[in-house]
C-alpha cells in the first residue's frame, strides 16, 4: 500500500463541479492499493498516519502528529501510484490491485482512520476527480507499507 501524504492548509475535491470531500488543516493522503495489500497493511499505514509527527510545535519543530492538531484527513484513491516507470515510457500498472479489492481495501483504510479518532474525508473510489490544495511547508512523504 502506498500512501503519498500533504500537510495542507486546506484541500478539496471535486466529482462533476461538486465537492464530494474537503478539509482544513491536516493531510491530504493520495492512496495507491496494490494486489498484494491486505486489510493488515491498510492499518498498519492507518496507524502509521496517525502518528506520523510532521505539525510544527510552539518551537516550529516538526513535533506532533495530526490527532494532536486536531488535523483532518482528505483521502483520496490513486491506482496510479502503483505505476511502474522503470522501463519505457509509457507506465505499467500490473502490480496496482483489481477495483474490487482495491475499493474493498479503500474503505477499510478510512474505517481504520476514523476507529483512531481521526476526522475523515474522502474522494470517490473510481470517480474523475479534481484536487485542490494548499501544500503547508511544502511538506510531502511517500510512505509504502507492506
Amino acid at each position: 500500500m502506498i500512501g503519498l501524504i500533504q500537510r495542507v492548509n486546506y484541500a478539496r475535491v471535486k466529482v462533476d463541479g461538486r465537492i464530494v470531500g474537503e478539509i482544513d488543516a491536516g493531510f491530504l493522503l493520495l492512496l495507491g492499493i496494490e494486489k498484494d495489500d491486505t486489510a493488515e497493511i491498510a492499518e498498519k499505514l492507518a496507524n502509521k498516519i496517525s502518528k506520523l509527527r510532521v505539525f510544527n510545535d510552539l518551537e516550529g519543530k516538526m513535533n506532533l502528529n495530526l490527532l494532536q492538531i486536531n488535523g483532518k484527513l482528505l483521502i483520496v484513491s490513486q491506482f496510479t501510484l502503483a505505476a511502474d516507470t522503470r522501463k519505457g515510457n509509457r507506465p505499467g500498472f500490473s502490480s496496482a490491485a483489481d477495483p474490487t479489492l482495491s475499493k474493498s481495501l479503500y474503505l477499510q483504510f478510512i474505517q481504520h482512520c476514523q476507529n483512531l479518532g481521526i476526522v475523515c474525508e474522502s474522494g470517490e473510489f473510481g470517480a474523475d476527480m479534481k484536487v485542490t490544495l494548499e501544500n503547508d511547508g511544502p511538506v510531502t512523504f511517500h510512505l509504502k507499507v507492506n
